[in-house]
This record gives structure tokens, C-alpha cells and sequence, in this order.
């Protein structure tokens, strides 16, 4: 889905206030989907998900997950196809193997009978009828729930009354957020609370001297800007396209006389990267983010003790 965040995502105001007959019907067909009886699955099962659209560290997420536990399990990334996330898949594919289909039960029926033993979806949460062995939903730990509002008046794909079915939250970004733990918790008294932050591993290829230009399509724009200029990044340039934009041989040469005109470098995100033709790659850099677990100890043993 391409999209670009309203501003009235963030808060209450006309505009959101008159959509909120659209988010009841999103409301009532979210409460319809619970009433399917659910699947099992005879391997295990880890699905990672949002609430909140897009930008929350999902994949990276998902990544991270398999990083941990591949040595442990025979691993497999489950991903529902949609031809406008080629991106994404690129990136699960280079990080381990990915089974994409149309439908996410199709997918870890394959992985059963490909010898799998477990399966990390990416996305798939407010896909009722499946029965993970763990769930986990992530947050922008800056963006939180935004004005609270399921969309189109709001950013929630789901009422946030849903964290009670779920196992774990991820506060992914640079802000604590503690008042957003409070909301859980008086949500979902058990379920476990965890912080990442997004760190750039690629630094290295990097010089910091240079004075940089940087392009990006994703959920939440804000989130890599931080993360650029936090890793000291001199940024004089920025643009902003709708999440998964395919970008156009025009929009690069764009990007690319603006650059030369101002003696910039150009960087983007991995997934932008991935997005871009062979020749338009020429003269780019991407950003390799990976999270960094806060409490690293704490989510191993919950893994663990729910696989």
C-alpha cells in the first residue's frame, strides 16, 4: 500500500472526527474476522505484526528474530505476496529463505511439508483465523498510537483494545515512551514489554565529512532521519516519497542533478535500494539498519519459554 501519514493521524481534530463512521465499519468488520474458528499448525509459529500502519520495525523485527534463532530451528519467512512489496521481500530473501503466496495458511503448509520448523510471519496479526505460538506487535516507540483513531479518522489498523490477545510489544525507535507502556499494561497486564533501537551497520563505508542528500519511501520517514542524524550524517537534502514508491528513471535523474549541482552524496534506506532499476543504483549508497534489543537477555528467555 502506498501511502503518505495525513497529519491528522497524530491528532483529533475536523477532518478525523468526520471519518469516524469509516472506522466503525472497519471496526465491525474487525470484530466479524474474530468469529472464524482458528488454525493450528503442527510447527511452531512466530508472527510479527502492527497496529498502527506502517513504520513500526516489523521486518526488521522479523530479521532479527531469525538472526536469533535460526541455529536453533530450521527457519522460514512466511510473507502474504502483494506486488507492491517487492522491497521487503527482496529483504527477507537475502536475510533467510521466504515462502510468499496469497494466502499466509498456504504458505506454512508448504514450510511443514518442506521439513520447516518454524515459521516467522511478517505481518498477519489481524488475520483471525491463525493460531500462532507467539505474537508480537510492534510500535514506533515516538508515533505510539497516534490520535487513537481506527483508520481512515486514525492510524490503527485494529482497536488498540487487541494488545489483550497478543503476547508482546516492541517499542522500536529512540524515545522510551513510558506512558505508552502504561496503556498496555492496563490493556494487557502479562504481556511483555520490549525496546529496540535502530543502529546503522554499515557506518563504516561512510564518510561523515561529506555532506549528504538523502531520499526515502517509507512508513515512517522521520524515524530514518533520526537515526541518520543521530550517526552524525551532515543531511542538506531530503526527500520524502509515499511508502514502497517505485521510483521512475525521472525521479532519480532528479535527485541525482540536484546532487551534482550541490556536491552532495546521495544515500537512501535498504529497502529503497531494493526498489531501484540496476542503472538508477549507480552513484547511491543505502543504509544497513539492523535493532539493537534493549534488553536482549529478557526477549531470548521469553522466546524460549514460548517455543
Amino acid at each position: 500500500m502506498k501511502i503518505i501519514k495525513p497529519k491528522f493521524f497524530d491528532n483529533i481534530n475536523i477532518i478525523s472526527c468526520l471519518l469516524l463512521p469509516f472506522s466503525f465499519l472497519v471496526l465491525v468488520i474487525s470484530k466479524i474476522k474474530k468469529i472464524s474458528s482458528k488454525k493450528n499448525f503442527k510447527i511452531k509459529t512466530i508472527c510479527v505484526g502492527n497496529i498502527y500502519i506502517g513504520g513500526t520495525g516489523k521486518t526488521p523485527l522479523v530479521i532479527k528474530i531469525n538472526k536469533i534463532l535460526r541455529k536453533k530451528y530450521n527457519t522460514v519467512f512466511i510473507k502474504k505476496y502483494y506486488p507492491d512489496q517487492i522491497d521487503e521481500q527482496k529483504l527477507l530473501k537475502q536475510n533467510g529463505k521466504l515462502i510468499s503466496t496469497d494466502y499466509r495458511e498456504n504458505a506454512i503448509k508448504i514450510a511443514e511439508k518442506n521439513k520447516y520448523n518454524l515459521a516467522i510471519v511478517d505481518d498477519g496479526l489481524q488475520q483471525k483465523n491463525m493460531n500462532y505460538s507467539i505474537s508480537i506487535v510492534c510500535f514506533n516507540s515516538s508515533a505510539g498510537i497516534g490520535n487513537g483513531f481506527l483508520i481512515p479518522s486514525g492510524p490503527l489498523r485494529e482497536s488498540i483494545s487487541e494488545i489483550k490477545n497478543y503476547d508482546a510489544v516492541f517499542l522500536n525507535g529512540e524515545k522510551e515512551n513510558i506512558k505508552l507502556k502504561k496503556i498496555f499494561k492496563n490493556i494487557n497486564k502479562n504481556i511483555k514489554i520490549f525496546n529496540a533501537k535502530y543502529v546503522v551497520k554499515n557506518i563504516k563505508n561512510f564518510n561523515l565529512k561529506k555532506k549528504y542528500l538523502f531520499f526515502c519511501g517509507l512508513g515512517n520517514p522521520d524515524e530514518f532521519e533520526k537515526t541518520l542524524k543521530k550517526n552524525k550524517f551532515r543531511i542538506k537534502e531530503k526527500f520524502i516519497y509515499p511508502d514502497h514508491y517505485k521510483y521512475l528513471n525521472k525521479d532519480i535523474s532528479k535527485l541525482k542533478n540536484i546532487a551534482k549541482n550541490k556536491n552532495l552524496e546521495i544515500i537512501t534506506s535498504e529497502k529503497d535500494y531494493l526498489r531501484l532499476s540496476k542503472s538508477n543504483k549507480k552513484g547511491i549508497k543505502f543504509i544497513k539498519i539492523e535493532l539493537k534489543i534493549k534488553n536482549y537477555g529478557n526477549f531470548l528467555k521469553f522466546l524460549n519459554q514460548n517455543l
